[in-house]
């Protein structure tokens, strides 16, 4: 388990560098056992399927891995069954009201939790993010080519498969 913290906004970019960050930490072996990249998305405004920066980059990250990429979306109001909400559950109780004065502090606190009796790894991406970014229609057009939306699930269930895999 990990746990990624920025310095910047939380936005599509950084959700997709953090992904991009963990696939190239997997061994060799278990990249080439990957059949298919599953992911619970929260249905935040960054990672929504229809943010057109994320679903840009999450077409270019599965064109650079050579994987599907699955994006299962948690409908509203259901925040209960995301694992990663408990995990910040979790990680609020164990903060209980501290004061994280500093970056430091934080990340301490945050490597300090345990779920499951397991310490997270706990990273910080200091890189600035810029928000607000998006595609204009036409080039909206071109990635929404490469989104399989499940005809029953549309919002809720989009396959993204590389060009060339």
């Amino acid at each position: 388990m990990s746990i990624h913290f920025g310095s910047s906004f939380k936005t599509s970019d950084f959700i997709v560098d953090t992904l991009q960050g963990w696939w190239f930490e997997l061994t060799p072996q278990q990249q080439a056992e990957t059949v298919l990249l599953q992911l619970k998305v929260d249905n935040g405004p960054e990672s929504s399927g229809v943010r057109t920066q994320f679903l840009k980059r999450m077409v270019e990250f599965s064109d650079q891995i050579g994987k599907p990429i699955q994006l299962l979306y948690y409908p509203p109001y259901h925040s209960k069954y995301n694992p990663i909400e408990r995990c910040w559950g979790i990680l609020e109780q164990h903060w209980n009201g501290t004061q994280l004065r500093d970056v430091n502090t934080m990340l301490n606190w945050a490597q300090s939790m345990t779920l499951e009796g397991i310490h997270p790894i706990i990273k910080l991406n200091q890189q600035i993010y810029s928000k607000g970014i998006s595609l204009l229609k036409t080039a909206m057009r071109e990635v929404e080519r490469r989104l399989e939306r499940n005809p029953e699930l549309p919002k809720w269930d989009i396959l993204i498969r590389p060009a060339h895999g």
